[in-house]
This record gives C-alpha cells, sequence and structure tokens, in this order.
C-alpha cells in the first residue's frame, strides 16, 4: 500500500483497486482508520481525538487530490500537515 503523506507520526496510505467507497487509511501507533474521501468521515477503525483532528484538518487541504488519486489510479505523494 503506497504511503501517500506523513506527518506527526501519521502514515496515510491508500490502496489501489480497493473496494468503495473511495478511502485512505490514515495509522497512528497501534491505531488505524479508513476515512471516506467524499465525507471525510471514518469509515471503519478509530483514532485517538487529536490524530483524527490532524488527519481531517490535512485530508480537507488535499481531498480532490485524493480523488485525483482514486479515479486515476496514479500513485503520488502529498505534502504533510505543517
Amino acid at each position: 500500500m503506497p504511503v501517500i503523506s506523513r506527518f506527526y507520526g501519521i502514515i496515510i496510505k491508500m490502496f489501489f483497486l480497493d473496494h468503495n467507497p473511495p478511502h485512505f487509511h490514515a495509522i497512528y501507533g497501534e491505531y488505524n482508520a479508513l476515512i471516506n474521501i467524499n465525507t471525510l468521515e471514518i469509515i471503519e477503525g478509530d483514532l485517538p481525538k487529536k490524530a483524527q483532528s490532524l488527519v481531517l484538518e490535512w485530508a480537507k487541504m488535499y481531498q480532490k487530490d485524493l480523488i485525483e488519486i482514486w479515479n486515476s489510479q496514479d500513485f503520488k505523494k502529498l505534502p504533510p500537515l505543517e
């Protein structure tokens, strides 16, 4: 699973040819969550509140890019949250 971005100990990954809805994986320590790209809601798993907040802030900034990556299946790295 390609790593799209890393920030504050959080790893953002996306499987290609994965199941719908379009989503990405956010991994923080032993926590793992699948986030719907369109709604930015956690559809499976969980994250601590602070990590969830950081992931959603980042995802809002790069939502169009994430949709493009999902639709094109063309991997590219995205900048981290600063």
